[in-house]
């Protein structure tokens, strides 16, 4: 299948696009500097890297069968000003109503579209089970996560079939919150956040790269996902369980306090959660790679130490 695909080199879009090179689709792959960017491995398919200038995504675009919409700045690369508040808006909300927009005025269109969303939809919910038909959130994130939906949505008056990925917690070494865990935990610094009462609703990079799969592949999958394991953590569960894998103690907190002070808003992120549940993806028969957190995290840690 051809594919374009936004966020295409960020700690999900890459892997991806390799992994859909290898499984033998032609992928255009959208940035801002194409020149810049290290070629995927080869495989049975293709991979090209495509402007963001006017008209050679356009082109792109219009000989795409699917599109894969990845694309966000960072929620946690810096402090919610208003102005990084209206940057996390703009790359979301704004690039995908440019994308439905382009679409629209397009005679040739693609089938699917694959919208990422994120579990922060729904917003702080203690401990209730959230499955996709959950309403959301009020808080920020949840509001720009409905905001990002609803232009994604627009795309299925247009004919397309729109699966909207609440993704969780992704779980890999080399990138997103496991990263940023690890140093403090191997210097014997780990500990929960906050009260580490607080789900996490995580899920492994693998697992999230063959839900997209299966979700391109499945021509009744549509509507919201969530893209989490079936076993959500409480906070300072998954601490333990880092340390564990660790061979490390997890004995030191980081007071919600001490986090709100320093990150201001962007800490609800980290010391309020979601107990997010795949209902959708079990439903339709998808068996996860890595269920279980202790399993998940090993594997991580094997992955960076180039362990089989």
């Amino acid at each position: 299948m051809r594919l374009f695909v936004t966020g295409g080199t960020g700690f999900i879009g890459r892997p991806l696009c390799q992994a859909l090179v290898q499984a033998g689709h032609e992928v255009a792959v959208v940035t801002r500097a194409p020149e810049a960017q290290p070629r995927l491995a080869q495989g049975p398919g293709m991979a090209t890297f495509v402007s963001w200038e006017r008209g050679q995504w356009e082109g792109a675009l219009a000989e795409a069968k699917g599109i894969i919409n990845l694309a966000g700045e960072s929620i946690a690369a810096h402090r919610w000003t208003p102005r990084q508040k209206l940057r996390l808006w703009e790359s979301r909300v704004g690039l995908t109503h440019r994308l439905i927009e382009a679409l629209s005025t397009s005679s040739r269109r693609p089938a699917v579209l694959l919208n990422a969303s994120a579990v922060g939809y729904y917003g702080p919910r203690g401990d209730e089970e959230l499955t996709e038909t959950a309403g959301p959130g009020q808080d920020f994130l949840g509001q720009l996560c409905q905001a990002w939906e609803a232009e994604a949505r627009r795309a299925e008056a247009l004919g397309l079939r729109v699966v909207r990925l609440r993704i969780g917690l992704v779980l890999a070494a080399d990138g997103g919150a496991l990263a940023k865990l690890l140093p403090p935990f191997r210097a014997f610094l780990g500990g929960p956040l906050g009260s580490g009462r607080q789900w996490w609703s995580w899920i492994h990079r693998e697992d999230v790269l063959e839900l997209i799969q299966w979700a391109l592949e499945h021509p009744d999958v549509s509507g919201p996902l969530n893209l989490t394991a079936p076993e959500p953590a409480r906070m300072r569960e998954l601490a333990a369980a880092l340390g564990a894998a660790l061979r490390r103690p997890a004995w030191l907190p980081a007071p919600s306090v001490a986090l709100r002070l320093l990150l201001g808003e962007m800490a609800e992120v980290l010391v309020s959660g979601q107990r997010a549940m795949p209902a959708a993806a079990l439903k339709g028969g998808y068996a996860f790679k890595y269920p279980h957190l202790q399993h998940a995290l090993a594997a991580c840690l094997a992955a960076q130490q180039g362990t089989p």
